[in-house]
C-alpha cells in the first residue's frame, strides 16, 4: 500500500529541501521538523505542493512530541547531522542518541519504513569522533529497528551544498590552497537529486537492500575535484602541501568560529578514502545507476563564482 505520510527529520537541510519537492510531486504527504519555525518554515513551504507538507516546530529530543509525530507517519527518514561541534549540538547528541531514540520510537509504533542517512568510509576512521558517532548510530539503529534502510552516501552535493560552493568560494579569493594529504583521498560525489530519487524509490518499493553504499559515477581524488572546480570558474591557484603539524595548528584557530572552515576531526576524517567498501552493495548494484557527473552539473550553477557573475552563464537572454 503506498504511504501517506512521510515524516522528515533535518527537513531544512540540503537533501530534506530537495527531498520534500520530490515526495510532494508525488503526492506523498510531508511532516518536515525544524527546530526553527520562524527561520526555517517560509524556505519549507516553497519546495512542496500546496496541502502536502505540514511543518512542526519542535525540539528533537522532546521525546513525547516527537512520538506523536511518529504514530501518525508511515514513513521515518532521519537526514539529521552534523560536520562540527557547538555546545549540545555534539555528535554524541545528534549521532547516536538521537537516531537511537526515533528508531525505539519506529518500533514501538510499528511504522513501515524507518531510513537513516549515514555516511560512507567511516568504518576505518577509529580516531575521528564524527565516524565514531556515526557508526554507533548506525548499530542503534539497526538494534531498534532491525530493517532500518541505512544509506552511506558519500560526498552529496548541489547548489544549496556546503562542499562545492563553500570550496569555489575559497578559491575565488584565496591565491594558494592548502591540500591535506597531498590531495590523494578519494571521493565519488553524487547529486542531491540523486540520492532523493533513490529515497523516493525506497519509500515507494520494497528492497531487500538494509545498507546501501550511495556513490556517484566519478572516482576522483580531493587534488581532481579542487582542479575541476578551478577549470569552471576560470582560475588558476598554487597548490600548497600542508604539513599535519600546521594543519592541526591552523584547524584549532578555525573550529573557534561560529562555522568553521575546518576542524581537527575533519582533518583526521580527510586522511581516509570516501569509496565503496566492499562489505555492502552501492546504489549500482541494485541496478539504481547514478548518471549526474559532476563537472557538468556543477558548471549550471559555478558562475556565481567567475569573474562577471551571472552573466558569464551561457546562451544568456538579453
Amino acid at each position: 500500500m503506498k504511504p501517506k505520510n512521510c515524516l522528515i527529520f533535518g527537513a531544512s537541510g540540503q537533501i530534506g529541501r530537495n527531498l520534500i519537492r520530490r515526495l510532494t510531486e508525488k503526492n506523498l504527504k510531508v511532516t518536515a521538523v525544524t527546530r526553527n519555525l520562524h527561520q526555517k518554515g517560509y524556505v519549507l513551504k516553497t519546495q512542496a505542493n500546496p496541502g502536502y507538507i505540514d511543518i512542526v516546530e519542535s525540539n528533537i529530543f522532546d521525546v513525547n512530541k516527537i512520538e506523536q509525530l511518529i504514530e501518525k507517519a508511515d514513513v521515518c527518514i532521519n537526514l539529521v547531522g552534523i560536520l562540527f561541534e557547538k555546545g549540545s549540538n555534539n555528535f554524541i547528541n545528534i549521532h547516536e542518541k538521537f537516531p537511537s531514540m526515533i528508531s525505539s520510537l519506529c518500533n514501538k509504533h510499528k511504522i513501515d519504513k524507518f531510513i537513516h542517512l549515514s555516511a560512507l568510509g567511516i568504518e576505518n576512521a577509529k580516531d575521528s569522533k564524527y565516524a565514531i558517532s556515526k557508526l554507533k548510530g548506525e548499530i542503534a539503529v539497526r538494534q531498534n529497528f532491525k530493517d532500518t534502510i541505512i544509506l552511506k552516501p558519500s560526498i552529496i552535493y548541489s547548489v544549496d551544498d556546503n562542499f562545492t560552493t563553500m570550496l569555489m568560494g575559497l578559491l575565488n579569493l584565496l591565491p594558494i590552497f592548502p591540500l591535506y594529504y597531498g590531495g590523494k583521498t578519494k571521493f565519488m560525489p553524487l547529486h542531491c537529486v540523486d540520492i532523493c530519487n533513490l529515497i523516493l524509490d525506497l519509500i515507494e518499493n520494497d528492497t531487500t537492500e538494509i545498507t546501501i553504499e550511495c556513490v556517484g559515477p566519478d572516482e576522483l581524488t580531493f587534488k581532481e575535484i579542487i582542479e575541476k572546480l578551478l577549470k569552471l570558474i576560470e582560475k588558476k591557484r598554487l597548490f600548497i602541501p600542508i604539513p599535519l603539524f600546521v594543519a592541526n595548528t591552523m584547524a584549532t584557530f578555525f573550529q573557534i568560529l561560529p562555522k568553521p572552515l575546518i576542524t581537527r576531526d575533519q582533518i583526521k576524517l580527510l586522511y581516509y578514502d570516501n569509496i565503496p567498501s566492499g562489505k555492502y552493495k552501492t546504489n549500482f548494484d541494485i541496478g539504481k545507476d547514478f548518471v549526474l557527473k559532476f563537472d557538468n552539473e556543477v558548471e549550471k550553477y559555478c558562475y556565481m563564482w567567475k569573474e562577471t557573475g551571472e552573466y558569464a552563464k551561457k546562451n544568456l537572454d538579453i
